[in-house]
């Protein structure tokens, strides 16, 4: 078997009329991707740019990547990957894991809301709700600025990136590839939204789907989600645990984490959640020559984004605990702050701005948002509860709900059906008991929905079964099959 990873959401589009018998054909041919670890193939697909008109011409090329099984096997089926964000460049994903998972995504409809680095920089100062008092509506206004920068950059495409016409991009790479025209598909993360919304669409196409780290949703079975009505609730619902599991294996390998001092666990975490509080009013500025804005201010925001980023991955913890080491010295010229920013002293204005796709995020998650808003009072029982839940990181997310409740371009397309569904086939669900932003909970309510699904539990920590265990990945493996 070998995997298809379907780059959806992040490669150039080409709007322009072709014969309909020159559609549907999907032809690979080598090609050289970065840091691939496999061979790998290339090909395009025609599709649809609008599903909503039938009458028009207009088209979209889906860039696709492959890589063949790592051995041979007696199933000659594809799989389709989606590596979550949204609006995560799967190709890195793709090249990083295709060796391990012999599993993508790339360039089409990249969706970016400005035209150079300098407007980028000005809109998106990240800035977490509790960095100040005043930090929250600071938040909420920048939003609005910011929906309308996208709305105007974005006017024409922004409404054709949504969730349901990204399941139907899939079921036309499962009939163009001429199989058996069932829907084989890995999500992570957004990933599984995806798979989840392909499950509820076309139930009777499902074949193996493995939803790994999914995303919170509501509990209303015809309700589409939290995620898509923005009450994330549960998003930070083990943020905090998985913290304490860090510092508890600090605590637990001195010889390998610089952070094991003579202290508790307890006392360790304590001490960090007190560096979070102090780089609110005492913030770090690290001088980097080239970067946009002459260098990094180092404060609460900062801090909260990377290290709740880094806790996705425990196998560079080690890392993460000489960053924190760093910051915890106050000094500028720490050379342990390369740590909170991989390649820090190496990385450009130019190649922070090499990516098309910069604002892709944005575009896909907030085009399916039901409820809209500019009110802020709205949305504060929501911001409260997710604060509730994590005293580390239960606001870092802040400004993305904010955009999505000013966003002005709804997707083409929202599924407002149920997603409680027999599928043709049973559903694999991946829940881990420690992940920081894709909780367990989310991945139970999930597998009650879809009846005949089954979860698999993983005690570990981190997102999704390629950055947490090969056992867990071995038995998806024999699922997918």
């Amino acid at each position: 078997m070998h995997l298809l990873p379907s780059l959806l959401l992040a490669s150039a589009a080409q709007a322009s009329p072709l014969a309909e018998s020159q559609r549907n054909r999907l032809k690979w041919s080598p090609c050289e991707i970065a840091n691939a670890t496999v061979p790998l193939e290339c090909g395009t697909l025609t599709v649809p740019l609008d599903y909503t008109n039938k009458t028009a011409n207009a088209t979209l090329q889906l860039q696709l990547q492959r890589a063949p099984a790592k051995q041979k096997s007696k199933s000659t089926k594809s799989i389709l990957l989606n590596f979550g964000g949204p609006g995560a460049d799967g190709v890195e994903d793709f090249a990083y894991f295709a060796k391990r998972m012999q599993a993508g995504t790339g360039k089409t409809l990249p969706f970016s809301c400005f035209g150079n680095d300098l407007l980028r920089t000005a809109s998106n100062q990240a800035l977490a709700g509790n960095a100040s008092n005043v930090a929250l509506g600071y938040v909420w206004e920048r939003a609005g600025f910011f929906a309308s920068d996208c709305h105007a950059a974005q006017t024409n495409t922004g409404n054709l990136i949504g969730t349901a016409f990204v399941v139907r991009d899939m079921m036309q790479i499962v009939d163009a590839l001429g199989e058996d025209g069932m829907l084989r598909f890995w999500g992570v993360s957004y990933g599984s939204l995806l798979g989840s919304t392909a499950v509820a669409m076309f139930p009777d196409k499902v074949d193996k789907i493995i939803l790994d780290g999914k995303p919170p949703r509501a509990h209303n079975t015809k309700d589409a989600g939290m995620l898509i009505r923005h009450r994330e609730t549960e998003l930070f619902a083990d943020s905090d645990n998985v913290m304490k599991g860090f510092v508890k294996g600090c605590i637990a390998n001195p010889e390998a984490c610089v952070l094991a001092k003579n202290q508790t666990a307890a006392q360790l975490e304590e001490s960090i959640y007190q560096l979070f509080q102090k780089l609110k009013s005492e913030p770090i500025g690290a001088a980097v020559p080239g970067y946009p804005g002459g260098g990094l201010l180092i404060d609460y925001s900062f801090m909260s984004a990377v290290i709740f980023r880094q806790l996705y991955t425990p196998f560079i913890w080690q890392y993460t605990a000489k960053c924190i080491a760093a910051l915890m010295t106050g000094e500028s010229t720490d050379p342990g702050l390369r740590h909170c920013v991989p390649g820090l002293a190496q990385t450009t204005a130019a190649e922070a701005s090499a990516k098309a796709d910069q604002e892709a995020q944005f575009g896909i998650k907030c085009s399916d948002v039901r409820v809209r808003t500019t009110n802020l009072t709205q949305v504060l029982p929501v911001l409260e509860e997710r604060r509730k839940r994590s005293r580390f990181f239960g606001d870092h997310a802040d400004t993305v709900l904010a955009k999505c409740a000013h966003w002005t371009m709804p997707a083409k397309e929202r599924y407002m059906g149920d997603f409680n569904v027999s599928s043709k086939n049973p559903v694999l669900i991946i829940g881990n008991t420690n992940d920081p932003v894709t909780p367990l909970v989310s991945a139970r309510n999930v597998s009650e929905t879809f009846k005949g699904s089954v979860l698999l539990q993983h005690d570990s920590y981190g997102v999704s079964c390629p950055r947490t265990g090969r056992l867990v990945q071995a038995r998806a493996d024999k699922f997918a099959a």
